[in-house]
């Protein structure tokens, strides 16, 4: 299931999960985007990055961003935050 990114970990398991549904390695999406494997690490693990380096890494996987109305957070999208806090 998909919710929206909201905060920097949101975009980077985003990202991670995008690339691994692809079956794609870090060192090549690094490699394709012309960015370091540790910048896409950063990125992956919800550590800031540059916009251009965000944009880099998603179209060398086939992504792009569109940006919606923020709005509030569903019922599931809150049942999973507290799930994911109970697990930690």
């Amino acid at each position: 299931m998909h919710f929206p990114i909201r905060t920097l970990l949101d975009l980077g398991e985003a990202v991670r999960g995008a690339r691994c549904e692809q079956g794609l390695k870090a060192t090549l999406v690094a490699a394709q985007s012309g960015r370091s494997r540790d910048l896409l690490h950063r990125l992956e693990t919800g550590r800031d990055v540059t916009t251009g380096a965000l944009l880099d890494v998603l179209r060398s996987m086939g992504y792009t961003l569109r940006l919606e109305p923020l709005g509030l957070p569903t019922l599931e999208e809150v049942r999973q935050r507290f799930a994911e806090d109970d697990d930690g």
